[in-house]
């Protein structure tokens, strides 16, 4: 007896698609053509789908892309700090916020629930699909996870200690008697609940919080047990010039020197942000080798250009990194999340770092925040849209005012339009996004909800903080100076 064909969604003459070409092993733009997919898997990209038809979108003014793959996001708190940490660094620290403020200005669990979901949102209507979260487990997240409509791996953060500063030139540790056992195992708990979560987009990620804040011993058992699931882990390394020096200074290493002499640098590592090798202008650390010792190693590299070039740091260069073959994927880290923008300002800091026009090009980017992202997770049916891949992908309107005049639609949505263009987004066959609204939650109450946590934290911000600032005299509002009150 032969089976009747399931009804697809097809996406009807398609004015562009970014199809997936198995014979060259790259993207490729096609015109005027049909897109169909049943259940979670594409059917067909390409050509005129003749089965039969469950809906039909009218593809003649959209721009079809495979679903963007975020790799380094923390969803959980950031939101909060739009407005705070715009233009917030501590100058006796390189210029991060890490140490002296993140601290001060968290969201209590209301605020935290909010923040996630204002994240979900933002990142649907940005065209991502897939995320890796990296939280500080609470309960309900992982539920919450799957209520978002997004491909989601759950990396629950834990650390031998917590970093914090009485002076505001100086970083002190407070190391925890367990050397963070307890939430180490606690963590894995959230990892077995995401993977065996009945959605079936959920998975798991280890995740010791920062190079700096775990013990050799935290590291080198967390990638065993990462190793003895089959799963990658993920680690904040190099990413500050404190952290830097502080490496340096414990172990006469660089960080990537350290975690190869953990025996950690390898395949299935994730550098979160990878930034200060020791040829870095800032480290002045000659001699080491980080940046031959990265290509050798097979580990990947998660960068987040937006929360860096806020100040005043930069990647040297992601153009390098790409051309070299360390795998490379883009996550948004911070607010907004807004993969596009993170796409943009990935290729843009490039060229600043280079001075070279030609270092990089649109396509460059685009490949590591889909399938260069699919490569890093072990994702293979995801980051690319093809017959039998995982129906994941977002539609961009090419009417859309700042799309034209068009010319190359890729290059219009990237460095003009960006989230602005999105109109629709589909995670395993269901849109998450649909006519420029995100369905899993309601954006404008959760925007409400997240505004009353950050006054709550205002509230808080000056007994918390060593030098007693109120939040204003440490982030002061533009032009508060000249506001009439009235």
């Amino acid at each position: 007896m032969t089976e009747t064909p399931t009804p697809a969604t097809v996406i009807r003459n398609a004015a562009f698609i970014v199809a997936w070409d198995e014979t060259t092993g790259h993207h490729r733009l096609i015109e005027g053509q049909d897109l169909a997919f049943a259940g979670d898997r594409i059917l067909q990209v390409g050509g005129h789908w003749d089965g039969p038809v469950a809906e039909e979108i009218d593809g003649r003014d959209r721009l079809v892309c495979p679903g963007l793959v975020d790799i380094h996001s923390h969803p959980s708190s950031e939101p909060m700090n739009k407005g705070m940490l715009d233009e917030l660094g501590s100058p006796g620290l390189r210029m991060s916020s890490l140490y002296e403020f993140m601290p001060l200005f968290r969201p209590d669990l209301k605020g935290t629930l909010a923040a996630s979901k204002v994240a979900f949102s933002e990142l649907a209507l940005s065209g991502v699909t897939t995320i890796v979260d990296l939280t500080v487990a609470y309960d309900g997240w992982v539920d919450l996870l799957a209520a978002s409509g997004l491909r989601a791996v759950a990396a629950p953060m834990y650390r031998s200690a917590r970093w914090f500063t009485g002076t505001g030139h100086s970083v002190e540790y407070d190391w925890a008697e367990d050397d963070g056992r307890t939430a180490m195992a606690e963590a894995l708990d959230v990892i077995d609940a995401a993977t065996a979560h009945p959605s079936g987009r959920l998975s798991g990620m280890i995740a010791p919080a920062q190079i700096d804040t775990c013990s050799a011993e935290l590291i080198r058992d967390s990638f065993a047990e990462a190793q003895a699931r089959g799963i990658k882990m993920q680690i904040h390394a190099a990413q500050s010039m404190v952290e830097f020096n502080e490496i340096t200074a414990r172990h006469g290493r660089t960080p990537i020197e350290w975690l190869d002499d953990l025996g950690v640098l390898t395949d299935g590592l994730i550098i979160g942000h990878g930034i200060f090798l020791n040829d870095h202008p800032w480290a002045g650390w000659p001699g080491s080798q980080d940046f031959d010792r990265l290509v050798a190693s097979g580990a990947a590299v998660a960068h987040c250009p937006t929360v860096f070039q806020r100040r005043g740091v930069a990647m040297r260069s992601f153009g390098r990194y790409l051309r070299a073959g360390i795998p490379m994927g883009i996550g948004t880290d911070t607010y907004p999340h807004n993969m596009l923008e993170e796409i943009r300002h990935a290729l843009i800091n490039s060229r600043l770092m280079t001075g070279d026009v030609y270092d990089i090009r649109a396509a460059d980017a685009f490949d590591a925040a889909t399938i260069g992202g699919a490569k890093v997770l072990g994702m293979p049916d995801i980051g690319r849209l093809a017959p039998g891949m995982k129906a994941d992908l977002f539609l961009a309107d090419i009417k859309h005012r700042a799309m034209r005049p068009l010319r190359d639609p890729l290059n219009s949505l990237i460095y003009v339009a960006g989230e602005r263009a999105v109109t629709d987004t589909f995670v395993d066959g269901r849109a998450v996004v649909r006519d420029g609204v995100a369905l899993a939650f309601d954006l404008d109450t959760e925007l409400e909800a997240l505004e009353a946590a950050q006054r709550r934290a205002e509230a808080q911000f000056r007994e918390l903080d060593f030098r007693h600032r109120s939040h204003e005299e440490a982030a002061p509002i533009t032009y508060a100076d000249r506001r009439d009150d009235a």
